[in-house]
């Protein structure tokens, strides 16, 4: 059961922090700038309003989240610092006494109660609503374009990312005592992710055995990653294998495994919308969810800047409906068509208008042993059947 209204923290001791956590300190300028109600609000859908004990407030919880996210550490060395960490006990709304959460708990709400949830537009509309109410985003011209997301573990199998952070555990282990390489169990060669996911436990048991060296800092923040990854497997949370991302590609020659990133900015480098798809999917489709996300979030619009990829059919009579300028290349195939290199119209600026070029003499077709050979000014194309080489 959460409380539909927030409680003031009534600790005396909220006065320390005015001397220990700094006006410049990253988390306080955060908790000044940004109301976190908003995640009351979307977040309420996931408890009982009126049963059962009294919920860990979804505010702190998502706090949370937001402190593992920017110190990339686990949930339990999280929950760890939190205990002796002012900046992060003021950033929680905590009095500096108030004991702190479990770190299971932290691992069961990021697991289930962000099911379902449109974090991905609600934090990017709440930037946005701030950027506005700040004066940050002055113009009405947003700048759309999209980038290739590689998949999570980078076209690794689950067994070659349970490899990589048992390594990681072992190489932090061996910086301390080299001769711990001896009580370490051999490494499977098997490929099965069961096997594997046996040999990382028995990682974690041998470290463990080692209290002198599982306490170190560097050990444990590397442990208790690998151990978090454990567990998340057995709950089947299949973090290695994205079963969602396609191959897409950058140019005709080189391609990516993974997803893409469709991006709208403010002229002031402020995300305003944002859509992630599968690799393979094309830039140019999305410019109209662009507009109205972010319209949603406060902008108003009057210029769309892309790449030929937005001057689609469809792009130009939905900006000229909107009344909104598209800045876009034409794409070759919407102002040549099918048309092959030596066919293309060029533009001619004296006449006002597209002409073709002139075909000379030397570019029309020549019979060479019932062969047609195009020779041009620079280039000789040969297309033979019967003879090998013509000089």
């Amino acid at each position: 059961m959460i409380s539909n209204q927030e409680t003031l923290n009534l600790s005396p001791y909220m006065a320390i922090y005015d001397i220990v956590v700094p006006k410049d300190n990253i988390l306080r300028q955060i908790n000044e700038l940004v109301d976190f109600s908003f995640i009351l609000e979307e977040l309420k859908p996931k408890y009982c309003l009126d049963n059962g004990r009294n919920a860990i407030p979804p505010i702190r919880m998502f706090k949370y989240l937001l402190l593992k996210a920017i110190y990339d550490v686990s949930d339990v060395d999280l929950v760890e610092r939190s205990k002796f960490d002012m900046s992060f006990k003021y950033f929680l709304d905590m009095g500096p006494e108030d004991p702190v959460i479990d770190s299971s708990s932290l691992t069961k709400f990021r697991r289930l109660r962000l099911q379902d949830v449109s974090l991905l537009d609600l934090l990017i509309g709440k930037t946005v609503e701030i950027a506005l109410e700040k004066n940050i985003i002055n113009r009405q011209t947003i700048i759309v374009d999209a980038t290739h997301t590689k998949a999570r573990y980078n076209q690794k199998t689950p067994k070659e990312f349970l490899q990589e952070k048992s390594k990681n555990a072992r190489k932090a282990v061996y910086k301390i005592d080299e001769s711990m390489k001896e009580k370490f169990p051999a490494k499977t060669t098997s490929n099965e992710v069961k096997d594997e996911l046996t040999y990382c436990k028995a990682v974690i048991s041998v470290i463990e055995k080692e209290p002198q060296i599982a306490q170190m800092p560097s050990v444990k923040e590397k442990l208790n990653i690998l151990k978090e990854v454990a567990e998340d497997f057995q709950e089947h949370l299949n973090y290695s294998s994205d079963t969602d991302a396609r191959k897409g590609h950058k140019t005709s020659e080189s391609s990516f495994f993974g997803y893409k990133t469709h991006i709208a900015l403010s002229d002031e480098r402020i995300i305003t919308a944002a859509v992630i798809t599968t690799g393979e999917k094309s830039d140019g489709k999305y410019l109209q969810e662009f507009i109205e996300k972010s319209t949603q979030a406060g902008m108003k619009i009057n210029k769309v800047i892309g790449d030929a990829a937005y001057s689609e059919k469809a792009n130009i009579e939905y900006t000229k409906e909107e009344k909104i300028a598209l800045v876009a290349k034409l794409n070759p195939i919407l102002t040549q068509g099918p048309r092959k290199e030596e066919d293309k119209f060029e533009f001619n600026k004296e006449a006002g208008m597209f002409v073709r070029p002139v075909i000379s003499r030397q570019e029309k077709p020549v019979r060479v042993k019932k062969e047609r050979v195009r020779v041009k000014v620079r280039h000789i194309i040969l297309t033979l059947k019967d003879a090998e080489y013509i000089q």
